[in-house]
């Protein structure tokens, strides 16, 4: 089976968008996106991939089509959307995997990696960050919020959420 095919599956309540491409029983690349993008930045990707690969690319927890109902109470840390991404390798039966990490995709896949090593046959990184130093200033208002979770801190964080900061982010 051959072109880009579209999922979504429920994994523990949250639905989970993902893009699919290649043979079932081929080797599976695991696609994890960075911030403010989705599954979508990977679009040519998949497509150079799905000869050789399975390559999976689900829509993070709070980016592109993945909707989490708000009953859930989802608290979107790092820790929770690997946890989410983890209990999505499950449903999908995925047993074997390589990781290509990007920005927000590193620590979820890193998580993922330390959670289960035996699974990762290969992890490729873009631009993850895994380690303290590689967070700069720009990451001191997101720091705050991290250690103080309040309306505040949280609000002034919005301007993450325009079309500026993704357009810097280019």
């Amino acid at each position: 089976m051959s072109g880009t095919r579209v999922h979504t599956i429920n994994v523990n309540g949250v639905e989970i968008f993902y893009r699919e491409a290649g043979k079932a029983n081929a080797p599976v690349v695991l696609l994890l996106h960075g911030f403010p993008s989705s599954s979508f930045q990977y679009r040519n990707l998949i497509t150079k991939l799905e000869g050789k690969y399975r390559v999976i690319a689900p829509d993070l927890p709070g980016f592109g089509f993945t909707k989490v109902p708000d009953a859930l109470k989802y608290l979107y840390t790092f820790d929770n959307i690997a946890k989410t991404i983890e209990a999505f390798v499950d449903v999908l039966n995925l047993k074997k995997y390589a990781i290509y990490i990007f920005d927000y995709g590193a620590p979820t896949g890193l998580r993922l990696a330390l959670s289960r090593p035996s699974a990762i046959t290969a992890i490729i990184s873009q631009n993850g960050n895994a380690f303290e130093v590689g967070l700069g200033e720009f990451w001191n208002g997101i720091r705050k919020y991290w250690n103080d979770p309040t309306p505040d801190n949280r609000k002034s964080l919005v301007w993450l959420t325009k079309f500026e900061a993704t357009k810097f982010q280019v």
